[in-house]
C-alpha cells in the first residue's frame, strides 16, 4: 500500500460558503442559467486529490490550490517529483505525496481507502496522461493500449475507488482532464484522441447520474499547454499557454460552477465551431489547416 511521504496534520476548516446537500439540490429546481455545479471559491481546508500531478497542468494546479489553503494530496508514478512538491511547502504542511500507478487497479483502491480514512475528499482531479503521435499507417498496438490504460481505464479505477464514499456523503467534485483533441478526429491523434473523446462522454454520463445526488462534475478541455507531453510536437502550436495559466483557468471554472472548462478560449472556441461542420466540410478543412 502506498504511504504518504510527508504529512502535517491540520484541522479541517469549513469553507466560507456551505455546500448544497443532496436534499438541498433535490428540493430546488435548477434554473436554465444556473451554475452546473456548486461553486468552489474558498479552498481553505478543502481536501483535494490530484492524480497525475508530477508535472505540467497537474503540478501547476497542485501549487495553485495549496497557495489557496487547500490540503493537497498528489499522486503520480514519479515519487521524487511528488516528494519535491511536498517538501517545498513548509516541510509538507497541508501536502501529502502518494506515489501511484493508475494502471494498477488494486493500488488505486488501496491508496484511495487510505486517503479516505483520513477524511472526505472535496475534489478529485484526474490529470494523468499519456501521449504519442500516431497515424494508422504506423500503428503501434502496445502504445495504443498504453494510451487507453492511462488516459481512460485509469479514470475508471479512480471512480471505482472514490465514488461510493462521495455518493454516500452527497458532496464533493469530480473533474477529469480531457482535450480538444477529443472533439473530432485529427491527424496524428489515432491513439490519443479517442481516449479523450471517451473521457468527455464519460464526464457527461457522470454529471447526469451524480448531479442529482449533490456531487459536482466537470470536464476540462485544454488547448495547447507547455508540458512534457506537448514538448514532443514538431509543429507550431497555436495559442500555446503555460501550465500556470491553465491552472488559473481551471480554478476560475470551478469558481463559476462550470461543467465544460476549456482554455484558452481564443483557440478552443474555434475547435468547438469545427465540431459543428458536416464531414463534407470538416475533412477538407482539417487537411488544409494541417497539411496532412
Amino acid at each position: 500500500m502506498s504511504t504518504p511521504r510527508q504529512f502535517v496534520a491540520e484541522p479541517a476548516a469549513e469553507p466560507a460558503t456551505a455546500r448544497p446537500t443532496a436534499a438541498d439540490r433535490g428540493a430546488t429546481k435548477r434554473g436554465f442559467w444556473s451554475p452546473f455545479n456548486p461553486r468552489i471559491t474558498d479552498w481553505r481546508g478543502l481536501r483535494v486529490w490530484l492524480i497525475g500531478a508530477s508535472s505540467g497542468i497537474g503540478a501547476a494546479t497542485a501549487q495553485a490550490l495549496h497557495a489557496r489553503g487547500a490540503q493537497v494530496l498528489v499522486s503520480a508514478r514519479s515519487a521524487s517529483s511528488l516528494a519535491s512538491f511536498v517538501s517545498g511547502h513548509a516541510g509538507g504542511a497541508g501536502a501529502q505525496a502518494w506515489p501511484l500507478d493508475v494502471t494498477d487497479a488494486q493500488a488505486v483502491k488501496t491508496t484511495a481507502q487510505a486517503i479516505l480514512a483520513q477524511g472526505p475528499l472535496d475534489l478529485v482531479l484526474y490529470c494523468a496522461g499519456h501521449y504519442h503521435e500516431m497515424r494508422a499507417t504506423e500503428i503501434d498496438l502496445p502504445d495504443l493500449k498504453q494510451h487507453l490504460a492511462v488516459n481512460y481505464t485509469g479514470v475508471l479505477h479512480v471512480l471505482d475507488a472514490v465514488l461510493p464514499a462521495m455518493t454516500a456523503r452527497g458532496a464533493g467534485h469530480l473533474s477529469v482532464i480531457s482535450s480538444v483533441a477529443g472533439f473530432r478526429g485529427l491527424p496524428k491523434s489515432l491513439a490519443y484522441g479517442p481516449t479523450k473523446a471517451a473521457l468527455t462522454n464519460l464526464a457527461e454520463n457522470l454529471y447526469l447520474d451524480l448531479e442529482p445526488l449533490g456531487l459536482g462534475v466537470s470536464v476540462v478541455h485544454p488547448g495547447f499547454v507547455q508540458t512534457p507531453l506537448t514538448a514532443q510536437n514538431n509543429f507550431t502550436m497555436p495559442a500555446l499557454i503555460t501550465p500556470e495559466q491553465a491552472a488559473q483557468a481551471m480554478l476560475a471554472g470551478w469558481a463559476s460552477g462550470t461543467f465544460d472548462i476549456h482554455y484558452p478560449k481564443r483557440f478552443t472556441r474555434v475547435m468547438k465551431l469545427l465540431r459543428l461542420l458536416p464531414y463534407r466540410a470538416y475533412f477538407p478543412a482539417v487537411r488544409r489547416a494541417t497539411g496532412l
